[in-house]
C-alpha cells in the first residue's frame, strides 16, 4: 500500500480535534473522511472503505471499542484508538477489540503522523510461498481467505490475531521473544507495552484451545516468550 494514497476515516465528536486531524493529514496527501458519532461512522465506513480508522473511544451514541470490533468483523481495516483514557485497563480493552495502536489525548500531531505511517506500513498480504493452508490436527489456517477453522467450524479472529497465529504456525518449534513478535507481526517499532503480545495470545487461546489454561498449540516458554508446537503425528501435508 502506498501510504500517501491511503484512505483514513476520522471519528471524533470534538470538532476542534476532528478538524485539526483532518487538515493536518490532508496536507500529507492522505484521503480523508470524517464522522461525528457511531451511526455516521458506520455509514461512512461502508461507503468510503478506509484503510485506517482513527477512532475516538467516547462517542455520543456508541463506544469506540464496540465500533472497532464491528468494523473489523468483515474487513482487515487498521484501527488507531484515540482517547483521553490513559490507564492500562482501557488500553487492554482497545487491543482486545482489535485495535492496532492507541494514542492518548492530548497528543502531538507529529506523533500522530508517526503512528499513522507506522500502521500503514503493515502488510496483511502473504507471499506466494505462504499461500498454502496449514493443517494441524483439527485446525486449518487459510492465509488466502484469512480464515481459521476447527473441526470445520469458522473461528472469528481479529486481523491482528490472525496475523500473530499465522506467523507462529508457519514457524513451528521456534521460540519468539515478545519484542521479536512485535517487530515481525506488528511490523513497526511499536512504542507501547510489550505485554500487548500476552493480551493477543490470551485471546487467540480462548478461541482455538479446548482449555486455554493448558494450551496445545501456542506454548509459553517461561522467561522467553512463545512458540507454536503440535504433535507432528497429527499434522497433515
Amino acid at each position: 500500500m502506498h501510504t500517501a494514497s491511503a484512505k483514513i476515516l476520522v471519528v471524533d465528536d470534538d470538532p476542534a480535534i476532528r478538524n485539526l486531524i483532518f487538515r493536518f493529514l490532508s496536507q500529507k496527501d492522505y484521503l480523508l473522511e470524517c464522522a461525528v458519532d457511531g451511526q455516521s461512522a458506520l455509514k461512512t465506513f461502508e461507503q468510503f472503505n478506509p484503510d485506517l480508522v482513527i477512532l475516538d473511544v467516547n462517542l455520543p451514541d456508541a463506544l469506540g471499542y464496540n465500533l472497532c470490533e464491528e468494523m473489523q468483523r468483515h474487513t482487515d481495516v487498521f484501527i488507531l484508538m484515540l482517547t483521553s483514557r490513559a490507564d492500562a485497563a482501557d488500553k487492554k480493552e482497545g487491543f482486545l477489540k482489535g485495535a492496532d495502536d492507541y494514542l492518548t489525548k492530548p497528543f502531538d500531531l507529529q506523533e500522530l503522523e508517526y503512528r499513522v505511517k507506522a500502521i500503514l506500513k503493515r502488510q496483511r498480504t502473504v507471499t506466494t510461498s505462504e499461500k498454502q493452508p496449514l493443517i494441524f490436527s483439527n485446525m486449518t489456517i487459510d492465509p488466502v481467505r484469512r480464515e481459521v477453522k476447527i473441526n470445520d467450524q469458522l473461528i472469528l479472529l481479529t486481523a491482528l490475531e490472525f496475523d500473530l497465529l499465522h506467523f507462529l504456525a508457519t514457524r513451528p518449534g521456534r521460540v519468539w521473544r515478545r519484542d521479536e513478535l512485535i517487530q515481525n507481526v506488528w511490523d513497526y517499532d511499536y512504542v507501547g507495552d510489550q505485554r500487548v503480545v500476552d493480551v493477543h495470545i490470551g485471546q487467540i487461546r480462548k478461541k482455538i484451545e479446548l482449555d486455554s489454561a493448558e494450551p496445545s498449540f501456542i506454548q509459553t516458554v517461561r522467561g522467553v516468550g512463545y512458540k507454536f508446537e503440535v504433535d507432528a503425528t497429527l499434522n497433515a501435508t
